[in-house]
């Protein structure tokens, strides 16, 4: 039996929250097709049956209109036009969400959907118009990294986290911004019908698959300026290749042929980042990534990344993000069941 999955979309909505998310879900049928059905039938709802501009200008022709799909929210509307109940609601985000979220129809039907949802689920600043309809509160949630305080202040009972790249707090899902709307609809494939399935997607569309919900919204790179110098593009080559290696600033100057205190200077200047911070930040990450997708052991990952002991990546973790290895892997790893992390006493 398909599943079927509901893309609410507004005025000024983000087109690529529709379409990667979108495409994902198609792609499971297309690569995976099922004899007499489809995994996922999808379709586009919005208030009424006229084009839907996004924000960039195209126009999306909906499926159907809200009073059309919330046969399945309202007993009182007629439901002659919905062949099966919501499985997916994926509430887009986009500029156009604050007007969506002073609109009691969008507020009204979203949060009478969700009720008759298996799951619920936003993308970037869609989860605006989830938190409106009271969906989020009590409940971790995320958004586009430029929004998480304004969501924070405006929704106060949200459990707002700015670093992960998706959310998940059954049976609502929430993801940052614009791109992070196909890791969310590869885990959700993910959920439905294996690591192999969604590999696969993911090798079809050319993307990143192993992206798990934890992972920073910036990567080290990402988030640090795009040096100028080889020699500096090449020393964060070095240290994302190296981690368990001396990466003090000696060593790294050595490397870059520079004196000590003139790789530090450029560096800063270049990057935006200290050497020692921008090491920290390489190893946080590769860390983080081993706990979500890996059943390696701590003291493995702590060697392997470069923190020598357990003792100093709990510290670590501790100081930077607020929560301990062990407590990081059990929110976000990907994994079903995970062995004995270690046989430290950490947690």
């Amino acid at each position: 039996m398909s599943r079927r999955v509901v893309f609410l979309v507004f005025p000024r909505f983000q087109l690529l929250d529709l379409s990667g998310p979108l495409e994902v879900f198609s792609q499971a049928d297309r690569l995976f097709p099922l004899d007499g059905g489809r995994r996922y039938a999808t379709e586009v709802v919005a208030a009424s049956a006229d084009p839907v501009v996004a924000s960039d200008g195209l126009a999306v022709v909906p499926h159907r209109t809200l009073a059309d799909a919330s046969g399945l929210a309202s007993a009182s509307v007629a439901t002659s036009a919905v062949s099966s109940p919501i499985d997916t609601l994926v509430v887009v985000g986009g500029m156009g969400v604050r007007d969506a979220c002073d609109s009691p129809e969008y507020v009204e039907w979203v949060r009478a959907a969700a009720g008759r949802a298996r799951r619920v689920t936003s993308v970037c600043s869609g989860a605006f118009l989830l938190a409106a309809a009271g969906l989020l509160d009590g409940r971790r949630a995320v958004t586009h990294w430029q929004s998480c305080d304004d969501l924070a202040a405006r929704f106060p009972e949200v459990r707002v986290e700015a670093d992960p790249i998706f959310v998940r707090d059954d049976p609502i899902w929430t993801s940052a911004g614009v791109t992070a709307g196909v890791d969310l609809a590869l885990a959700l494939v993910e959920d439905d019908h294996g690591a192999e399935t969604a590999r696969a997607i993911a090798k079809q569309l050319v993307v990143f698959v192993q992206r798990p919900g934890g992972q920073a919204q910036f990567s080290t790179q990402l988030a640090a300026q795009r040096p100028g110098r080889d020699a500096l593009r090449e020393a964060q080559t070095w240290i994302a290749d190296h981690l368990d290696e001396d990466l003090s600033l000696p060593a790294l100057a050595r490397r870059a042929a520079l004196s000590e205190r003139h790789f530090s200077r450029v560096f800063r200047a270049e990057t935006g980042m200290t050497v020692a911070a921008y090491v920290e930040a390489a190893r946080i990450e590769a860390a983080r990534r081993l706990l979500e997708s890996t059943g390696d052991g701590l003291d493995r990952i702590a060697r392997t990344c470069g923190f020598g002991t357990v003792e100093t990546m709990h510290r670590t973790f501790n100081r930077t993000i607020r929560v301990t290895p062990g407590e990081y892997r059990r929110h976000f790893s990907s994994r079903k069941q995970q062995p004995p992390a270690t046989t430290s006493s950490h947690k």
